[in-house]
């Protein structure tokens, strides 16, 4: 992808080492999840170089919520790709203020790269893997410089590529964490009770899964949660979670 400029890729040496970093973390903490596993992580392993990548959206609230009562000054990396529902930004907002989080920083797209590739703002609509690396990939890639590990909301429950998820893994020269892959529908929806936490505005309108709102769609009772993305094409995944090296 020409004209772009890329995060420096690891050297060889260094993925081995975050592999055998990320398994001895799993032998020693393989059985946490959930808050667990996020004070662990926030207050002893990686104390000052660890961000949670939050969409803000359908249930991202919940690791919100935990990382507030851990440590608000935790770094929370939010992505705006400039293709959100407004109603995500809203929310956004709102839950900074309300779990009193100190260190949200939102990122977007480098403006050079969209002109050179998305002049007119529909790459979403002719190459929505090209959509999703400009607008998420590269931000992020950018944004995770000087961070040793990332957490994220994944869940296996998800379906499809996260079907298979660990709770700790070693990616692109990081190591990356999972706390909720193991939870389930019913243990999510509990913990939106259990802690009276605020829904997403789209939630209540069937939307499970909430990215950008020209490739999201609400889904109907029985289909998985990432079925509202990307309907019609042969994609479940912008393209963060993949490692690249």
């Amino acid at each position: 992808m020409n004209g772009l400029a890329h995060a420096r890729r690891p050297e060889s040496a260094e993925l081995s080492a975050v592999a055998a970093r990320a398994a001895a973390l799993r032998d020693r903490y393989g059985a946490l999840e959930g808050e667990a596993l996020l004070r662990v992580m926030l207050e002893w392993e990686y104390q000052g170089g660890i961000a949670l990548v939050s969409s803000f959206g359908a249930e991202a609230v919940i690791l919100l919520d935990m990382v507030a009562e851990i440590d608000p000054a935790t770094p929370i990396i939010f992505i705006d790709s400039g293709k959100l529902f407004h109603h995500t930004l809203t929310y956004r907002d709102i839950l900074v203020r309300r779990l009193g989080l100190t260190d949200v920083r939102t990122i977007e797209p480098v403006p050079f790269d969209l002109s050179g590739h998305d002049p007119d703002g529909t790459l979403w609509r002719r190459n929505p893997n090209l959509c999703c690396y400009l607008r998420k990939v590269l931000p992020l890639e950018r944004a995770l410089g000087g961070f040793n590990a990332w957490i994220t909301g994944r869940k296996r429950d998800h379906g499809g590529e996260r079907s298979g998820l660990e709770t700790i893994e070693a990616a692109d020269g990081r190591i990356r964490f999972n706390p909720l892959a193991s939870w389930s529908e019913d243990k999510i929806a509990q913990t939106f009770k259990d802690r009276n936490l605020l829904r997403h505005p789209l939630s209540e309108e069937g939307y499970a899964s909430i990215g950008c709102a020209p490739c999201t769609a609400p889904i109907s009772g029985d289909a998985d949660a990432r079925d509202g993305r990307w309907q019609g094409r042969a994609k479940s995944e912008c393209g963060i979670h993949h490692s690249r090296w």
